[in-house]
């Protein structure tokens, strides 16, 4: 089990005990805004389950039929993050407005004070996570999720709010306009997770600072080059995916540009470890004015 397959099960563990709290106080109580959290709870057990799947797909290898891996199994998988969510999030402003047209009443405990504030310290924790091994190894899945987490936060302190607003005024109202807030946060945070998977099936091309950091290692590379051009790059779950056209001096033997190729791809792979990128060899111009004695591009750097 990797490092992400492990934050994973743990978002999974600790999604399980806060769904499990809070839909057992919500229903004591009668809480939509408890309730409604809860149910959220409990899709992140759902959501978390399916991207640790989806995780374990992706890490696979190439195989005979995946020549370039199972990377975007988990851009599928935050896809179907995305639809649940939105399910979710209408459920519960739908079953809040029809609470409160009914008028039924809330009794809270504080019980429901505790369950919330225990769900926003294991929502902190788990997003933070998340969203530190999303970075370190790049994977879209645990970044949505991370992102679900995140917005998890902000409906529970939105649930706590109206706990205590509820409570001590006894108007009803603020726990189901808390309870819309929750779930227009949830639909909101779905479009997000969308947008970012989305990204990776489309094959959108790296971020522009990623792309400065390969130009910077390029430029900075000691065996020189005329130059380059035709940079592609795409990603592909946590992988991401490059290939561009680097110019020699023609007078290059192909060994020694073969040398300098392979340098150039060992030192991308070295500084960003999720890129795999094959280069091109290409030819300098033909008029070029310099001598085997002149041409810069044929020695290496000194400094």
């Amino acid at each position: 089990m990797d490092i992400k397959q492990k934050a994973s099960l743990f978002a999974i563990v600790s999604a399980f005990i806060l769904a499990s709290s809070k839909f057992s106080v919500g229903l004591l109580s009668g809480s939509m805004a408890v309730l409604s959290s809860g149910l959220d709870s409990l899709l992140d057990v759902s959501m978390s389950a399916m991207n640790f799947l989806a995780i374990g797909k992706a890490t696979q290898p190439p195989d005979d039929t995946h020549h370039y891996g199972h990377g975007k199994a988990e851009n599928l998988a935050a896809i179907f993050q995305t639809m649940a969510i939105v399910f979710s999030g209408s459920y519960i402003i739908i079953t809040s407005v029809h609470r409160w047209i009914e008028y039924q009443k809330i009794k809270y405990s504080l019980l429901d004070l505790g369950v919330m504030l225990l769900s926003l310290g294991f929502s902190f924790f788990i997003s933070r996570r998340l969203k530190k091994t999303g970075e370190i190894t790049g994977s879209q899945a645990l970044k949505a999720d991370a992102l679900h987490y995140t917005s998890d936060l902000y409906s529970n302190s939105a649930a706590l709010l109206a706990i205590l607003l509820t409570y001590f005024t006894g108007q009803i109202i603020f726990d189901l306009l808390f309870a819309v807030i929750v779930g227009g946060i949830i639909i909101y945070s779905a479009g997000m997770i969308a947008k970012n998977a989305l990204f990776g099936l489309m094959d959108t091309s790296i971020p522009k600072a990623t792309e400065e950091k390969l130009t910077g290692i390029l430029e900075a590379m000691p065996y020189p080059f005329a130059g380059f051009h035709k940079l592609r790059t795409r990603v592909s779950g946590s992988k991401i995916y490059g290939d561009l056209h680097v110019l020699f001096c023609r007078m290059l033997k192909i060994d020694e540009a073969h040398e300098r190729t392979r340098a150039l791809e060992s030192e991308i792979a070295r500084k960003i470890p999720s890129m795999d990128m094959v280069i091109h060899i290409e030819p300098c111009e033909e008029s070029c004015e310099n001598t085997e004695e002149s041409c810069k591009i044929r020695k290496p750097n000194k400094n």
